[in-house]
């Protein structure tokens, strides 16, 4: 893989920089500029004595760290490339950073994950890691957490580009780092402070120690959490690699809206939201078209010529029309867009229904997610909450018009509520709020014509119901990941990492089949016997009887259209209407060679028909 190449810091001009600008899937109808932009995340890593070692765990929490890092960016590569991460250490011997303050070494500064950093962390890792790092950057626990801050801070600062997020996720074993030296103390509670003026979140992935630790003691005080996460949810200490990535990856997700508006509950009440996809389904990344003796991506141009003449045309030399009834119908641009406004972006409460009335076949599309926007209405949240607490107490779903762009037609949706819900170490699984439900209109449903089976018998019915109940199991969408996918991206990740073979995904969508076997014993069999007759062999192939005849028969085309109906076609010139099959059997019949086009078989068909 060729070397990541940083575009942030004043290398172009600024005009390059506003290129490479994504562009946000839906431009937010409410609000500033300030929602767009890219994620930026900082691990700020303890790198004192205490956290190698191992204790009674098989891994030590800088290990656990530095593999969770790693497990951030692969996942960055493939998911959100775009976006700017970094690796800062303090309670090193040496330094490294802008500000030149002590023991603070900034390992790799805000850009985006690449192969090369994650050849970088590979280092650290494992025995020869820890020997690696000792004799590369040393400890030292004279450090100051305020100025590590500081030079985290300083690295958001330097970059060029608009950020959306930023965070930065402190990771340390020691739960009272100035124990005995309050101005340390307090220069950390007051850049910490700075931190939170400036927007600035700051999460604590505190690692297990002996004796257990404590937030109250310091970091209590230190962090500070993001306008839409609980201040009063702290999760438990981290001992093992899956509980630190499950809270890092809670963390770490974006949150970025979709599309952020007001819900209008009458003409003079309104409150803004902010609309989420919770589920998008996951693709192949886009292949990149590179010049073949550079390995540069190329850009595509498109051009439109005149068909006649030849001629470049530009796009005020060209119009858009629409046909209707054999004619073209021209529009001017002005014209299209007007086409394309319908009212005004928002959610209009139209009313209440039971949440029996939805029904399954109501869902058309995923669903979206709506939550309180304080920043843009104040008042927002309270009002939410109080219709979000009422919607569950009296088990309504609220009915809305739902317009989430000007060119977007308006849908009726149903907003659901949904309680908020945190498992054992009280991370949240399922935030409150509402979900977008999407109802059908008239237009979309069909009326489908069944053809009648042989009804099943009730003891089929009871023996079938046997065996489902059997092969039941709780579905977890988060289970069960796309092997294809998963291997594509193993493969991606061999290639760039230089391994000797990727990583086999496990295909989780496979049935295991000796569970289930077990689980059924004789059910199956029981079942068959019920269904099947006694001779039959479900497993056999079937096999076509043949007719008994007293000769040889030959097969006659099939003509759908009488002969008197051909004549009326060849009078009136409406040949054409008819299919290339009916053409093709007619001239069968009648013993004529059309040819395999369709106008060689009118003209064979005319010519007979006009002589007869």
């Amino acid at each position: 893989m060729s070397e990541w190449v940083s575009y942030y810091r004043g290398e172009g001009p600024e005009e390059a920089e506003e290129e490479d600008e994504p562009q946000e899937e839906v431009a937010a109808a409410v609000g500033d500029g300030r929602f767009s932009g890219r994620d930026s995340l900082i691990f700020l890593v303890d790198a004192s004595k205490a956290m190698f070692e191992c204790g009674e765990a098989e891994v030590s929490p800088f290990d656990m760290t530095v593999q969770c890092i790693r497990n951030v960016y692969t996942s960055k590569i493939i998911s959100s490339d775009r976006d700017l991460l970094s690796v800062v250490f303090y309670g090193t011997e040496k330094n490294k950073n802008s500000a030149d303050f002590k023991h603070v070494y900034v390992l790799q500064e805000l850009d985006n994950p690449g192969a090369k950093r994650v050849l970088e962390l590979d280092q650290y890792r494992g025995d020869e890691g820890r020997v690696l790092f000792r004799e590369t950057f040393g400890h030292n626990a004279d450090y100051s957490l305020g100025e590590a801050l500081w030079a985290c801070s300083n690295l958001f600062s330097d970059i060029r580009v608009r950020l959306s997020h930023k965070r930065i996720m402190l990771f340390t074993n020691e739960d009272d780092p100035h124990a005995n030296d309050s101005a340390k103390a307090k220069l950390a509670r007051t850049r910490a402070g700075d931190l939170r003026d400036t927007g600035i979140i700051l999460d604590l992935m505190h690692l297990k120690k002996p004796g257990g630790f404590d937030i109250s003691l310091f970091y209590r005080d230190i962090i500070n959490i993001a306008e839409d996460e609980d201040l009063g949810i702290q999760p438990e200490e981290s001992g093992k690699l899956e509980h630190l990535m499950k809270k890092v990856r809670a963390k770490e997700t974006k949150k970025r809206t979709l599309v952020r508006l007001n819900l209008y509950l009458n003409k003079d009440l309104s409150l803004s939201v902010g609309v989420y996809n919770l589920i998008r389904k996951a693709y192949k990344p886009y292949p990149v078209k590179l010049y073949r003796e550079t390995n540069e991506p190329v850009k595509t141009k498109t051009r439109i010529f005149n068909g006649k003449t030849g001629s470049l045309l530009l796009p005020s030399d060209t119009k858009r029309a629409q046909t209707y009834g054999n004619r073209q119908i021209v529009l001017e641009k002005e014209e299209t867009e007007e086409i394309k406004r319908f009212e005004s972006p928002g959610l209009f409460l139209i009313g209440f229904k039971p949440l029996s009335m939805l029904k399954q076949h109501h869902h058309v599309r995923p669903s979206q997610f709506i939550y309180p926007e304080e920043s843009l209405v104040s008042g927002s949240t309270t009002l939410f909450n109080a219709l979000l607490m009422k919607c569950l107490e009296r088990e309504v779903m609220a009915l809305c018009r739902y317009t989430p762009r000007r060119n977007i037609p308006p849908s009726f949706v149903a907003l659901v509520p949904q309680e908020e819900e945190v498992d054992n170490e009280k991370v949240q699984v399922a935030p409150p709020g509402f979900h977008i439900i999407f109802l059908p209109y008239a237009d979309d449903k069909r009326n489908v014509d069944f053809t009648e089976k042989v009804p099943a018998s009730r003891e089929q019915v009871d023996k079938m119901k046997e065996i489902i109940k059997k092969l039941q199991f709780k579905y977890r969408p988060d289970s069960f990941e796309n092997p294809v996918l998963q291997q594509h991206f193993r493969n991606l990740e061999a290639l760039a990492l230089d391994m000797m073979e990727p990583e086999q995904a496990e295909d989780f969508t496979m049935p295991k089949a000796e569970e289930m076997n077990r689980r059924l014993g004789n059910l199956v069999e029981e079942f068959k016997q019920l269904v099947y007759p006694p001779d039959y062999n479900p497993d056999g192939k079937a096999v076509k009887r043949k007719q008994a005849s007293d000769g040889p028969t030959e097969k006659r085309p099939k003509v759908e259209v009488s002969k008197d109906e051909l004549r009326n076609h060849v009078q009136k010139g409406t040949l054409g209407k008819l299919t290339v099959p009916i053409l093709k059997d007619a001239c069968k019949l009648y013993g004529l060679k059309g040819g395999g086009k369709k106008q060689e078989l009118m003209d064979a068909l005319t010519e007979y028909f006009n002589e007869h």
